[in-house]
């Protein structure tokens, strides 16, 4: 072994073990605090994930040297909603974590590629996630609605940065007949939501860290109206007066929320603003077509999903 090779030893990659599972969960904890998010919950769903049906085992990968885990990457099955109602299957993987001392020396990608060329193997002709193009353009991916794949949770004319796709098998759409879908993620990555509570007692058994809005973040909506979130001054509070990121000031305070109403009603209530959201939206929306487009978001977020 001469020098170099000591100084930067070869990543081992090899297929996730159950005595690595903390190791992993604590990994992707450090990956994703603050990233996409004010804190993050991809430690619980990788937790919850490998016991539910839609889980790759195959492709649950982690990326060793010296013996520590620096890396992780872990795939699912999810559906491909077709125009005439029918589903189609589809992938998607994620969360891939690196550790951050390991971070933007190539490992990331490096996993990636090899994680992508075993799902080609297995037969994986294409793929859907969300995350920063420009990472994974050097991966092969590209935006989603270039290839009229629309983002569950936005206008199907919507342009969405961070909803990324790409075909490993090339023609694979065509091939399945599908020239226009609507990417349905797997239920199991919305765990946190569903189990909040379960979240925060597993979120309590590793070490306090602060949680902020910083640059770079994906879109934050109130869970209850769809409000974006972009400072801590937008956000609800808690009983004890600590910050609550996922709900608005006007629809979470004190730890309740302000007003008991069904979903519909809420969508009633939010149809009225519909004049402010075209401020920020490219092609001006009726009332009625914004109602139709909460229809449509609404069951997403979390207040609705129980």
């Amino acid at each position: 072994m001469n020098n170099e090779e000591a100084l930067n030893p070869t990543p081992i990659i090899r297929q996730e073990q159950p005595n690595d599972y903390r190791e992993v969960e604590n990994l992707t904890r450090e990956a994703f605090w603050n990233v996409y998010r004010p804190g993050c919950t991809e430690h619980f769903v990788l937790h919850q994930f490998r016991t539910n049906p839609d889980f790759i085992p195959e492709l649950d990968l982690v990326m060793e040297v010296d013996g520590q885990i620096i890396g992780h990457v872990m795939f699912s099955k999810a559906e491909l909603l077709l125009n005439d109602g029918s589903r189609k299957p589809s992938w998607t993987f994620g969360p891939i974590s690196i550790h951050p001392s390991y971070k933007r020396k190539g490992n990331g990608l490096q996993l990636l590629q090899n994680a992508l060329e075993k799902a080609r193997q297995m037969g994986i002709g294409f793929l859907c996630m969300e995350g920063n193009i420009e990472f994974y353009r050097h991966a092969g991916f590209d935006l989603a609605s270039k290839l009229n794949i629309h983002y569950h949770a936005e206008p199907k004319d919507a342009v969405v940065p961070y909803f990324l796709a790409q075909e490993l098998i090339p023609g694979w759409l065509k091939a399945n007949g599908i020239d226009e879908a609507t990417y349905c993620p797997p239920k199991g990555f919305f765990v946190a939501g569903d189990n909040e509570e379960a979240f925060n007692v597993y979120e309590a058994s590793f070490p306090q860290k602060e949680k902020a809005f910083q640059a770079g973040q994906l879109p934050q909506f109130c869970q209850s109206c769809g409000m974006p979130l972009t400072r801590i001054e937008d956000c609800g509070r808690n009983a004890d007066g600590s910050t609550n990121f996922d709900y608005c000031q006007y629809c979470f305070k004190d730890g309740k929320f302000l007003q008991e109403c069904t979903m519909d009603e809420m969508i009633e209530h939010c149809a009225q603003f519909v004049d402010e959201v075209n401020k920020n939206m490219p092609k001006p929306m009726t009332k009625e077509e914004y109602k139709q487009m909460m229809q449509g978001f609404f069951p997403m977020l979390k207040r609705w999903r129980r």
